[in-house]
């Protein structure tokens, strides 16, 4: 099992100026996996499809990707293009994951979808999606889209484009089941991993499909001492049959890995570490990555073998 780590950025960074480039330099120098972003219109975090081109004009190695990225309200087939083409300006390194988007009627407001509406447009625009980086034409009549004989250009590199999603409630992991080529949900035990997996794969065999065992991954949040009240209470509400949610918190690096291991343990190899309480300036963060590398990477499958 390849093991993979990157770092994420929140909906509440403020790493959106100049010193964004600072720290995606210092994440492909010091060897990290991968960079993920985070899409909120109300959120002080840049725009996931700006940040990951920014990311990849000035990186060779690093892949990206969205962690997650609301499909809807997008029109899928202009979302297929620009997808397709960082993906070939990039040489191969995008990594899509897409959400339903998170229940805030300000974000509904934003996107213009409805709360009830989002899981059917989610299932349409996905299959539009795919059906723009496929070979041939693409036909489709349904509910919110209608294309006669569509062409998309250019295709993406990679022969297929892996869609990732996360989620933990039950309607999210069939979903993953039905639809997915990987699995990448947030603020959860290995416990909630192991479970979440069998919903996945029991749904994938009801549809006569299959999700590599290497795609099955987590996103970790962490901090380097208390975690902030806020992080608590925003913890509380997302997981409230938890009684004390800081358990999903490591608080020191070995910690953090001693939770990774746990997670390596039941099958998950491919992690998103995010801090809680991010460094406060472009250098605080290098320094807080050059402090990461030694420990976390300690971890990772060397990049001879993770293909």
């Amino acid at each position: 099992m390849k093991v993979r780590i990157g770092f994420g950025f929140g909906t509440r960074t403020t790493l959106n100026d100049q010193g964004f480039g600072t720290v995606v330099d210092a994440l492909e120098s010091l060897g990290f996996d991968s960079l993920w972003l985070s899409d909120r219109i109300g959120g002080a975090a840049p725009d996931p499809l700006v940040a990951m081109s920014f990311a990849a004009g000035r990186t060779t190695r690093l892949k990206f990707g969205m962690s997650v990225m609301v499909l809807p309200g997008r029109n899928p087939a202009v979302l297929a293009k620009e997808l397709a083409t960082l993906d070939r300006l990039s040489g191969g390194r995008l990594l899509p994951a897409f959400g339903l988007g998170v229940a805030d009627p300000h974000e509904q407001q934003a996107f213009g979808v409805e709360r009830g509406a989002r899981g059917a447009m989610f299932d349409e625009a996905l299959h539009v999606l795919r059906g723009c980086w496929a070979a041939e034409p693409f036909t489709h009549h349904g509910t919110h889209f209608h294309y006669d004989a569509l062409q998309v250009l250019p295709k993406p590199v990679q022969p297929r484009l892996d869609v990732w999603m996360g989620g933990l409630a039950p309607s999210e992991l069939r979903r993953v089941g039905r639809l997915a080529d990987g699995w990448l949900p947030s603020f959860v035990t290995p416990d909630d991993a192991a479970r979440g997996r069998e919903v996945i794969e029991a749904t994938c065999a009801q549809h006569g499909r299959t999700i590599d065992p290497e795609h099955f991954g987590a996103l970790i949040p962490y901090a380097l001492g208390p975690v902030p009240d806020a992080v608590l209470a925003t913890l509380a509400a997302r997981r409230p049959d938890l009684a004390d949610p800081s358990v999903l918190v490591p608080r020191s690096w070995e910690a953090l890995m001693a939770l990774i291991d746990r997670f390596v343990a039941v099958g998950t190899s491919k992690f998103v570490v995010l801090p809680m309480s991010e460094p406060g300036s472009a250098d605080a963060w290098v320094q807080h990555l050059e402090a990461a590398a030694p420990v976390v990477l300690a971890r990772q499958t060397p990049p001879s073998v993770a293909a």
